[in-house]
């Protein structure tokens, strides 16, 4: 048995809650440390299974061990979310095919324009919820790559039926679960290949970390994405390792309480004169709303608020927006007041009021 295979056995009787504490901890041996420290080290002596800093690192030992249990899988860290998304990608032949979602992440839409242009790869964009357009879709594709909620329409993807006419099809099956997280969706159990994360986001919960995460089914498939991350460099700090296993430990508790305020402030939301449609899949921490006005006045309400911070990113303690037709790449299909809200730790009532007051001063 692998260590990662002992690891994921060790902890799968526990619940999650339990996991996101325990899980990539050192031995209990007197004296010890409780967690395991950060190793800035390049260099390490012959003889072991690491031999050089770009190959392996405790920091990212732990870290990986603890994703990998909430998954159920075995994980890889990268140094940032994009970086993990092309490694995936990485496995695509020159001239194959991938089938994506329209409504993606802006840089998952970059990778995939680059690859069909720089190694002639087609890419059949698809509406997630389209079940059997994706079937039809994956005949002949090498990768069906999903979101689920996707970024930013919030779209949910009936990922059971797709992994399986993925698989049917002889495609690999991918999952950008940076959204809804391993607490709140598993991919793995459902047929998929790769579980990917921003653990930017949600996972180290303090926007003070850039890391990425895949989460593969199995041992092969696991040393097929390490094999693209020594050889691209694309690799962790260290600290940044240590920082987001610590932010993982309180995953649990910060996303009972932010989606909690979330289903909250679209009760709050939905009616108010200004708004003319409130997404939200009923679960997680993301809402996204389309604001009457025009871009100027929508921009004008994302930058008047004074507890919700106007900025790009989410998954953090505190809470921001920003209007995502603002970056160019963004789909057309998306709407131009569409603001997309990342719900942080403070008081509903702070926040609903501030969106609130900011929408009110539009009229």
């Amino acid at each position: 048995m692998s260590n990662a295979e002992h690891a994921a056995s060790a902890h799968e009787t526990l619940h999650r809650e339990t996991i996101a504490v325990h899980a990539g901890r050192p031995p209990r041996t007197p004296d010890a440390p409780l967690s395991t420290p950060v190793h800035l080290a390049s260099t390490f002596v012959a003889g072991g299974p690491v031999a050089y800093g770009r190959y392996g690192n405790p920091s990212w030992d732990a870290f990986e061990e603890a994703l990998g249990a909430l998954e159920g899988g075995r994980c890889v860290s990268f140094a940032s979310g994009i970086a993990a998304i092309a490694a995936v990608f990485d496995l695509v032949p020159t001239g194959g095919v991938v089938v994506a979602p329209r409504h993606s992440y802006t840089g998952t839409i970059g990778q995939l324009n680059d690859l069909a242009a720089s190694r002639g790869v087609t890419v059949r964009f698809i509406d997630v919820r389209d079940t059997q357009g994706i079937a039809d879709a994956a005949a002949g594709a090498d990768l069906v790559w999903i979101e689920s909620p996707t970024n930013p329409a919030l779209e949910v993807a009936d990922l059971t039926a797709i992994g399986r006419a993925a698989r049917d099809a002889g495609a690999l099956f991918a999952v950008d679960n940076t959204f809804a997280t391993p607490l709140l969706q598993r991919p793995l159990e459902v047929g998929a290949h790769f579980s990917v994360h921003s653990a930017t986001k949600a996972i180290s919960g303090h926007s003070d970390v850039v890391m990425g995460a895949v989460v593969a089914a199995d041992d092969e498939l696991r040393a097929r994405i390490v094999a693209r991350r020594s050889l691209n460099g694309a690799i962790p700090a260290p600290l940044e390792s240590f920082l987001a296993l610590r932010g993982l430990r309180t995953l649990p508790v910060r996303l009972e309480r932010a989606q909690a305020t979330a289903q909250a402030l679209v009760t709050r939301l939905e009616g108010h004169p200004r708004i003319e449609e409130v997404r939200y899949p009923g679960f997680g921490t993301i809402i996204s709303i389309v604001v009457r006005g025009s871009v100027e006045e929508v921009e004008r309400f994302a930058d008047s608020t004074r507890v919700w911070v106007h900025a790009t990113s989410l998954g953090g303690v505190e809470s921001t927006l920003e209007r995502r037709r603002r970056w160019p790449a963004e789909a057309e299909t998306i709407p131009e007041g569409l603001v997309r809200l990342s719900v942080g730790l403070e008081h509903v009532d702070d926040l609903a009021r501030d969106l609130e007051r900011a929408l009110d001063a539009l009229a």
